[in-house]
This record gives structure tokens, C-alpha cells and sequence, in this order.
């Protein structure tokens, strides 16, 4: 065997204490397959006292990620620390231009810089790894850039944050609220002591913003994306849903269009008899439709200490048997600037959820409403068993729930009728409506 390729390992969190004892428990099977062993000749954290349950003996201690990130005893940086910003990115460029191999985890630090490290990765002739960060332990980077590299990727698409599908599927199978739901997945873990950046669809238009710069050969832009979260879906949405033969997933859907591409992430009514339906309590699924594969789709932990390591170590085990790929597919230079499509006209329209005041003439007035934007409704259906108890509104007014379900029309034409709507006087709160797609 050759000499070891010596590894840094900055952040020794979940996932950081996971990589390193995965790469322990499985040292000599590793060695055999890359024909080489991995070294961790040196890690950086923040407390060095802290006791993470795996032995570090013999493995020089950096307080500072940069200062690993340069030590001339590692040749690989695997950046687990999270963040955009510093140390997280000082210590990535400080790695790539020094020469140094980089695999990292940080959907944050990639879908607001990866286009301009993927250039430092190239520039220095060395290897940017990310599989990790999107989809946690689903291979879906790799799938992309190497498996389908003969397709022209028309869609991307998937469950990408399994706080969300807990709490989606809790609501659904509990009947439960948001908010009782949310606490549950707090209570076990899934969900932080601020769900933010979860439940508001942040870390779903993140990992979309990587995905889709991989799958479309563009510039990364995570500002692009069009974000909404769960946190205004309610269990009445839900039962309505199902009821429909729908469920509700927050997806993350990239599409190549001829005005550009576009990127959303928003709570999507699917089909009861799809496959990403079927995708259950914390797992993610991503799904791609190529040209010539078709669509296929993958299922798996999206996170978690193990699931995530699993995707750390496929990433440094390519780089150690030399296969350096770019970053994003194809050489940074050639990566064309992102252009920005305008939301289509989704297949199967969308649901709007309405609490009209219980008077004649509402209905037909929301009815009109949509006929001056030129939308058709597939249905309209008045649903007292979905009423919240004491179905009055602030004024003492009877109010009743109304669902209905357009045919395909324009994101602009939904607002705009939504808006006349809730402006005309007959909605005892604002409108909801929530796209539906057939997958």
C-alpha cells in the first residue's frame, strides 16, 4: 500500500463524531478497497474537553479550523462544521488554496459560495466533495453528476428536510396540530429549540440551490429560490387533502425551462398513489427526470450522525482512489449564469382553502373573483365537517370552510384573484392555497 492520506476533520458534532467512527470501525476495509489508508491526523472543535464517546489520542487538537485547514500534516479537509460564513468558509479556502483535497457537509456555506470554490477547487486542481449535503445519506449528488451524466436533466424534485415530513406525517396519521406536532418533533429531537429555518422551507431552498446548480449546469443561486414553509398548513388542510386523495409534502422542485430555471419550495399537494406520497416521517426522497433514464427517484435517511458519514466517507474514498470530479458537472468557467424563470402554470392547478362568512352571495362572489383572472375551478365543495369548534369569526358571523380546486393557471393569476378575494369583504381570514403536482 501507499502512504495514508492524512484527514482533518474540523466540527466533531452528530455528524463529525459519526465520520470518525465509522472511518475507525471500518479502517482496514476501507484500506483494502482504496489500496491506501485514511489517517485522522488532526481535528478541530470547539471544547476540547467535551466527552464525545471516541478516541482521539494521538491526533493533534486545532482551536482554530484554519490553522488545520494549512497544517502540513493533512492532505483531505472534511469541513463539518456548518454555517455560511466563517470559520466554516475561511477554512475551506484556506484548504483549497493551499492544495488540499475538501469534502464538507455545509449545505449553507455551498448554496451561498459554491460556484466561487468550486473555481478556488479547480484553480488548485483538487476535489470539492458535498455528497453529504444534500439528502443527508442519500447518493443523489453522485447520481447526478456521474450516473446520469448522459441525460439532460429536465427536473429535479424531492422531500429534503425530514422535520418537515415528521411533522406533515404526525399531522396526518395524528391528527394533531402544527404546533402539537412541532413540539413532538422537538421533543425527539428531529426538530431545533428554534424550527425556523426547517419549517420555513431555509434549509430545503438550500439544498434545492446545489441540486439544481448541479443538475442544470448553472451557477449556484439560492437567493432564486421561491421559499414558503408549513407553518400555515392546519390539520383541516390535511384531512381536506386526503379526502381528495392528496397528501401534503413541503417539496423542493427545480425545472430547466426555456426562460430559465426555476426553483421553489413550497407545501405541495401530491397524489395519494405517487411514490414521494408513500415517503413517510423523517426520511427525504429526491427525484430526478432525465431524457433518456426517465424519472427515478431515491429514498433514505436524510439525516442523522450515521446516514450523513456514510456520504463523508463515499466522498473521501473517491478522492483517494483519484477520482476528482468538478464540483458541479461540468468546469466552473463553463457554468452559465444563472437566469431566472418565471413561476409556470403547474400541472393539476392548485387547492385554495377559503373561511367565507356563512351569507348568500360569497360563494359566487369568490367565483367571480377567479373568472376575471381567467381561471377555471375544477370544483368547488363547502366542507362544514372541516369547521374549527365555534366556527364564528371576531364579529359573531357564521363562517364555513369552502375548498376548491383550479385547473392549471399562472402563479401571478392565483395571487391577484386571491388577493380580490380576501379584499371583497366575504373571508373571515386570509385565503390559502397550496399547488398541487402529479409526480
Amino acid at each position: 500500500m501507499t502512504n495514508a492520506l492524512r484527514l482533518g476533520i474540523a466540527g466533531l458534532g452528530t455528524v463529525g463524531t459519526g465520520v470518525v467512527k465509522l472511518l475507525s470501525a471500518d479502517a482496514d476495509r476501507l484500506a483494502m478497497r482504496i489500496g491506501r489508508p485514511l489517517e485522522i491526523t488532526g481535528v478541530s472543535a470547539r471544547d476540547r474537553t467535551k466527552d464525545r464517546g471516541i478516541d482521539l489520542d494521538g491526533i493533534a487538537w486545532h482551536d482554530d479550523p484554519v490553522a488545520l485547514a494549512r497544517a502540513d500534516n493533512v492532505d483531505m479537509f472534511v469541513e463539518l462544521m456548518g454555517g455560511e460564513g466563517d470559520p466554516a468558509k475561511a477554512a475551506v479556502e484556506t484548504a483549497l488554496k493551499a492544495g488540499k483535497h475538501v469534502v464538507t457537509a455545509n449545505k449553507a456555506l455551498l448554496a451561498h459560495h459554491g460556484t466561487a470554490l468550486a473555481r478556488l477547487a479547480e484553480d488548485g486542481g483538487v476535489g470539492l466533495n458535498y455528497e453529504a449535503a444534500v439528502a443527508g445519506g442519500i447518493p443523489i449528488v453522485k447520481t447526478v453528476r456521474e450516473s446520469l451524466a448522459g441525460n439532460r436533466i429536465a427536473r429535479v424534485f424531492g422531500i429534503m428536510n425530514g422535520t418537515c415530513n415528521f411533522i406533515l406525517t404526525m399531522m396526518e396519521n395524528e391528527g394533531v396540530s402544527f404546533a402539537e406536532a412541532l413540539a413532538e418533533a422537538q421533543r425527539l429531537g428531529y426538530a431545533e429549540a428554534d424550527p425556523t429555518f426547517d419549517v420555513g422551507g431555509l434549509d430545503t431552498a438550500h439544498k434545492l440551490a446545489i441540486l439544481s446548480a448541479l443538475a442544470f449546469g448553472t451557477e449556484v443561486s439560492v437567493s432564486s429560490v421561491y421559499v414558503e414553509g408549513i407553518e400555515h398548513i392546519t390539520r383541516q388542510d390535511i384531512r381536506a387533502a386526503r379526502d381528495l386523495g392528496f397528501r401534503i409534502k413541503l417539496l423542493g422542485v427545480g425545472v430547466e425551462t426555456d426562460s430559465g430555471v426555476e426553483q421553489r419550495v413550497h407545501p405541495t399537494l401530491v397524489p395519494m398513489d405517487s411514490p414521494i406520497a408513500d415517503v413517510q416521517g423523517v426520511f427525504n426522497a429526491v427525484g430526478v427526470t432525465g431524457d433518456f433514464v426517465g424519472d427515478l427517484m431515491l429514498e433514505g435517511q436524510g439525516a442523522g450522525a450515521f446516514a450523513t458519514a456514510s456520504s463523508v466517507a463515499s466522498d473521501i474514498v473517491d478522492i483517494a482512489r483519484g477520482h476528482v470530479a468538478a464540483p458541479f458537472g461540468a468546469p466552473a468557467t463553463a457554468l452559465k449564469p444563472y437566469r431566472r424563470a418565471r413561476m409556470r402554470a403547474h400541472e393539476g392547478g392548485y387547492y385554495v382553502a377559503l373561511e367565507l362568512y356563512d351569507r348568500i352571495g360569497a360563494v359566487a362572489a369568490v367565483a367571480q373573483r377567479m373568472a376575471e383572472q381567467g381561471i377555471s375551478l375544477d370544483s368547488i365543495v363547502q366542507r362544514a365537517d372541516l369547521a374549527e369548534p365555534n366556527g364564528a369569526s371576531a364579529k359573531g358571523e357564521q363562517t364555513r370552510p369552502v375548498i376548491m380546486i383550479t385547473h392549471d393557471t399562472l402563479e401571478k393569476s392565483m395571487r391577484e384573484a386571491l388577493a380580490n378575494i380576501d379584499a371583497g369583504g366575504h373571508t373571515a381570514r386570509p385565503s390559502r392555497m397550496i399547488r398541487i403536482e402529479r409526480f
